[in-house]
């Protein structure tokens, strides 16, 4: 097969499911490591993909791009991976907590599988299944009802009724964007109304974003970055964005992935 026609077949898949791993286009196509994240390099610099480690995922475009959960799930994730671990450290034993859809929050909830006595509301249905896996008896699941979007997030009208009488210690919360100007913001406007209302349901909110979440503006603002209590991201975040973070919220968390 020629490099073109294979490039063509990778894109195609990209754009149909949305994310592909080299190691599974190396299996399919028969080549070496190197040439499909050649193949890969050259489709990113004609913008028809986005690079990222271990593959490549579908490009965003404007505002109102929303990637899917497994486009998501495969960026950043060594990030996302300390950032996970530490805001598990804010959750003990006992306490009733909500976690907002998203890749970020879907790693934090494998980090809380083993806290005892712990209620969880969460409007995403792969938060919720990684909780249903784990079997614990002593920890409550309640999932919101709604309408499922891109990023597995279950958000409208029913979803809003069904957090308006929720109260808990701690929200977490993933945001597709961050900025002075426009705050935490969704790239969904259905999802902003939801997520707003669950935002306002905890004693503490916890935003949970990597560093390239900064300066991402979608389409409705969730909640102005002074509404955060404590935002947990990375330690890639630039200076200018730290100083940023530090000036409207009281606690930064700067979590370092473990060196390669």
């Amino acid at each position: 097969m020629l490099a073109q026609q294979r490039q063509s077949r990778i894109a195609e898949r990209v754009h149909r499911t949305g994310a592909v791993r080299v190691a599974e286009l190396v299996e399919e196509f028969g080549v070496s490591d190197m040439t499909i994240r050649r193949d890969l390099e050259t489709l990113a610099e004609r913008g028809l993909v986005a690079k990222v480690h271990g593959g490549a995922t579908a490009v965003d475009f404007g505002s109102t791009s929303e990637p899917g959960f497994a486009v998501k799930q495969v960026r950043q994730e060594a990030e996302k991976e300390a950032i996970a671990e530490a805001a598990a450290g804010l959750v003990g034993p006992g306490q009733a907590i909500a976690l907002s859809a998203g890749t970020t929050t879907w790693t934090l909830a494998h980090r809380l599988t083993d806290v005892p006595d712990l209620t969880v509301v969460t409007n995403s249905v792969p938060v919720a299944d990684v909780f249903y896996k784990s079997g614990r008896p002593d920890q409550t699941v309640i999932l919101t009802g709604g309408v499922r979007t891109p990023s597995d997030a279950l958000v409208g009208p029913f979803a809003v009724a069904s957090l308006e009488r929720v109260n808990v210690d701690t929200v977490f919360l993933g945001v597709h964007g961050m900025s002075a100007r426009a705050g935490f913001t969704t790239p969904n406007l259905l999802e902003a109304e939801t997520v707003a209302t669950l935002a306002e349901k905890g004693r503490r909110l916890v935003v949970v974003a990597d560093h390239t979440k900064f300066d991402v503006v979608g389409i409705a603002t969730i909640a102005a970055l002074s509404d955060a209590d404590v935002v947990v991201t990375d330690a890639r975040l630039d200076e200018e964005a730290r100083s940023t973070l530090t000036e409207h919220v009281d606690q930064v968390v700067f979590a370092s992935p473990p060196a390669k």
